[in-house]
């Protein structure tokens, strides 16, 4: 490599460090859209330190930067200006900061410097909406609080020039409701007062999108409310009742009334059909109904001596869903006409009359009759002049008519809350007999909570309630009214009256049981479906529609109210977080049950939550552990130790329970199997022979250490085991034991200071359990015990209760008297009940 060549890659590093240098320098301006071009945004050449008269000569000018070229640079004085009108919108979509960056070079020697350039935003933009005007229907019997999302205005401006809230025209019946999504804004129109469609049928409301700028900015959107109808209008009959007359023997097809209803609604629900509501043969064989028009027509002969007075019940009914109706009493009085011959009938007593008879023998009876009525029924006898004879007619009354019976209801429905007294009908009762034959005597079927009283007037009485209903026993009455003349013999007639007892809301949700019992797995998943509660309500309709809510605690220990959730509509409670049962075993919180009545009534429960363990900690080795902290221990034993000798014990503890924290015990690796053996429960390591000469003086042994979950978990560790000679092993002893005794204080602490606290525990446990037992009923409700034993290791054991049976999760020993429950992995006991069992019950948890 020559001269030349060294020279030119020195050239280049000094060059590329140079330029290194001078990159690293950067400037940042600001400057407001819209401004005029020409507009001075920072002097460059001030804030670099360049000389100003020296930039024309080495050309400092902008090498790279936005497409339109909205920067210059003047060469005179070095200052950035405005090239082109800067629109920030254009330039820059979105809310976040608009920057431009701009690469300047200035030659002899060469230099290049960045320059950053903020553009912020002014308030140069209305709101805007997608659509001049939005169309919503909406039903009248729409509840309150029902909301409609609205389209969104969109500004493009940021920061505080964008859209900042919306206003809404001032009306009764809505307003306006804005939620945030990210960044924006969006509006609903919220029903807070009922509309009626038979009052206005159309809303005109105008939403105004206004920004945050100074002066603010807006833009409108005209909103269309099209109130839809529903059947809540019933028709409306010109007349309740008719009274109208008629001459018997009319031409067959006379128009005798028309009946005439309205119906406020619109569409079907306020299309009418007429009919009979009452099903009288007599009347239909005399009259039809035209079921569109309501006109009533002679359909067959009208005869005043068969029928004086026709009494017509018209129905008027809309086409809604359901149909809706009105009734309405047509009285039709038949005029009579003289169309009946008088007719004689004649009882002779005697065909012979003697001569000597005195005046005023009577010789015969003679009874006339004229079937019509008034004067056309009026009759003149006369006999034959120049006969001594006169007749005297007497007509008496016989018992030939049947009561009849006219009911008035003033409602079809009773409420159940109605008090003693109060008028359900007016009953109108009549017999066209006179005398004894018309008086009429009143009475009601048995056993019914209604009774008759008499009215002012005669024959007139009130059906009124005698005492409190219930609906929820008795929904629905047939009274049996029956009228009776006191005639011989008498007559009367009968007539069923249908009642039906409407609902309040006079019953509160009810749970089957309180308080329940929830049992959950710990690690549960979050979010998921854990419980369904459920309450009922005797009442029936808005009344027994129940709503669930969880009662707020006051976040003390045990209180899971904040961890949960339920569904308001079906119960179903779900579980927040995911539990842990080694932090929390037990917890409470409550359900409160809301129907829907007006007043609502309510009604909570206690729901009682045991965690349930699953085999989630891996054991944990609490000898040997060496000063790092890793379980390795280093043992020594003379050579002339016999078989069985106890070389060391491994110590373990695992924080679940049952099966989850039975410990086992086993050698996984071994430099001499025939040497070392391991007890499998207690984790000793014992020799199972006497030392040879032929024997190495040092033996690893790696101990594997797992617990009986599902999906067993497990920990190592190591043991080194060295052999010494008896001479060696007592000098050194005191020594070792002095380091070892240090060690194992740690261990030995912790030791003590577990198995004071479980045995405090096991105690405590143990005088609760029997104060329970002893003031318990024979419904014993679930409990946990927790007993806790130290044999090598920690073993939990866990009492509960389940109906009738008593369970225990336990470890490895189980008493004869206890029986394992199919499917429950091999750890949970059933338990004698305590007034039966015998010393063999399970106390707690051995290993052996």
């Amino acid at each position: 490599m020559d001269l030349w060549e060294y020279y030119w890659i020195a050239s280049c590093i000094s060059f590329l460090l140079g330029i290194g240098h001078q990159v690293s320098a950067q400037i940042r301006y600001s400057v407001p859209e819209e401004v005029k071009e020409g507009t001075a945004v920072g002097n460059v050449a001030k804030d670099l330190g360049l000389e100003v008269s020296s930039l024309v000569d080495r050309q400092f000018r902008i090498v790279s930067g936005s497409k339109e070229e909205l920067f210059q640079i003047n060469q005179e004085n070095g200052v950035l200006y405005v090239h082109k009108k800067i629109d920030r919108e254009s330039l820059c979509a979105g809310s976040g900061v608009c920057m431009v960056n701009l690469k300047t070079v200035i030659e002899n020697p060469l230099e290049m410097h960045y320059v950053e350039v903020e553009i912020s935003d002014i308030n140069d933009h209305s709101p805007s909406f997608p659509e001049k005007e939005q169309r919503l229907r909406i039903y009248e019997n729409t509840l309150p609080g029902a909301d409609y999302q609205l389209q969104a205005a969109k500004d493009p401006d940021s920061g505080t020039n964008s859209i900042r809230t919306y206003k809404l025209s001032p009306n009764d019946h809505f307003e306006i409701r804005v939620r945030e999504s990210d960044e924006d804004k969006i509006p609903f129109l919220v029903l807070k007062k009922a509309v009626d469609r038979e009052i206005t049928t159309t809303y005109k409301l105008l939403l105004t999108a206004v920004d945050g700028g100074n002066p603010p900015r807006s833009g409108t959107l005209n909103i269309t409310i099209i109130v839809l109808d529903i059947n809540d209008n019933r028709p409306v009959l010109s007349r309740e009742t008719h009274s109208v007359t008629l001459s018997e023997n009319c031409v067959i097809g006379t128009i005798v009334v028309r009946v005439n209803a309205t119906d406020m609604d619109e569409g079907t629900n306020s299309d009418i059909e007429y009919s009979f509501s009452t099903l009288n043969s007599k009347v239909q064989e005399v009259f039809e109904l035209d079921q569109v028009t309501g006109e009533i027509r002679v359909k067959g002969e009208v005869d005043f001596e068969d029928t004086e007075v026709y009494k017509l019940d018209i129905q008027a009914s809309d086409k809604g869903h359901p149909p809706m109706s009105a009734k309405s009493r047509i009285v039709i009085k038949i005029i009579d006409v003289n169309d009946n011959r008088p007719e004689i009938e004649i009882t002779s007593l005697s065909k012979n009359i003697p001569e000597d008879s005195k005046p005023g023998t009577v010789i015969s009876l003679i009874s006339v009759i004229d079937k019509d009525a008034g004067i056309n029924g009026k009759v003149i006898c006369q006999l034959n002049k120049n006969i001594p004879f006169e007749v005297v007619i007497k007509v008496t009354d016989v018992n030939d008519n049947k009561p009849e019976i006219e009911v008035t209801s003033l409602s079809n429905l009773v409420p159940e809350d109605s008090k003693s007294g109060t008028v359900i009908s007016l009953i109108s009762v009549s017999d066209k007999d006179s005398g004894a034959n018309g008086k009429i005597v009143c009475s009601l079927s048995e056993g019914t909570p209604f009774e008759l009283k008499p009215s002012f007037q005669e024959n007139i009485y009130s059906l009124v309630t005698q005492k409190a209903l219930d609906r929820e026993l008795v929904a629905h009455y047939d009274i049996l009214l029956t009228v009776t003349d006191l005639g011989q013999p008498p007559l009367s007639s009968v007539k069923t009256l249908s009642i039906e007892v409407s609902d309040v809301n006079d019953h509160k949700p009810e749970f089957p049981q309180n308080p329940l019992e929830l049992f959950i797995f710990e690690n549960n998943p979050p979010g998921a479906s854990v419980f369904s509660i459920s309450a009922l309500d005797k009442d029936m309709n808005d009344n027994a529609v129940i709503s669930y809510h969880i009662i707020r605690g006051d976040g003390t220990k045990g209180d899971l109210s904040s961890f949960l959730n339920v569904n308001s509509e079906t119960g179903a409670i779900h579980a927040l977080t995911s539990f842990d049962f080694e932090t929390m075993k037990t917890g409470q919180f409550q359900v409160l049950a809301t129907d829907s009545g007006t007043p609502s009534l309510s009604s909570n429960v206690t729901v009682n939550v045991f965690i349930l363990d699953q085999n989630d900690n891996v054991p944990v080795i609490l000898y040997p552990v060496s000063a790092n902290g890793s379980a390795e221990g280093v043992e020594e034993i003379p050579r002339n130790v016999n078989a069985g000798h106890l070389v060391t014990k491994v110590r373990a503890y695992d924080a679940d329970i049952g099966y989850n924290g039975w410990l086992l015990f086993s050698l996984q690796e071994v430099s001499d199997h025939s040497l070392f053996g391991l007890d499998r429960y207690t984790g000793q390591i014992r020799t199972l022979r006497s030392f040879t000469e032929t024997d190495e003086a040092q033996h690893k042994l790696l101990i594997l250490v797992k617990d009986n979950g599902n999906v067993s978990l497990s920990a190592t560790a190591t043991v080194i085991v060295k052999v010494v000679e008896p001479k060696e092993a007592f000098a050194a002893s005191d020594i070792k034991n002095a380091l070892k005794d240090e060690e194992e204080n740690n261990v030995t602490f912790f030791l003590i200071i577990t198995l004071g606290s479980v045995s405090v525990l096991f105690v405590i446990s143990i005088i609760v359990l029997i104060i329970m037992q002893c003031s318990k009923s024979t419904d014993y409700s679930s409990k946990y015990l927790q007993d806790t034993n130290y044999d090598g290791t920690l073993c939990h054991s866990i009492q509960y209760r389940s109906g009738d049976k008593r369970y225990m999760l336990v470890g490895p020993r189980m008493s004869i008297g206890s029986t394992i429950v199919p499917g429950s992995n091999g750890n949970t006991l059933v338990i004698p009940d305590r007034r039966r069992r015998d010393s063999g019950e399970v106390r707690g948890c051995e290993l052996y």
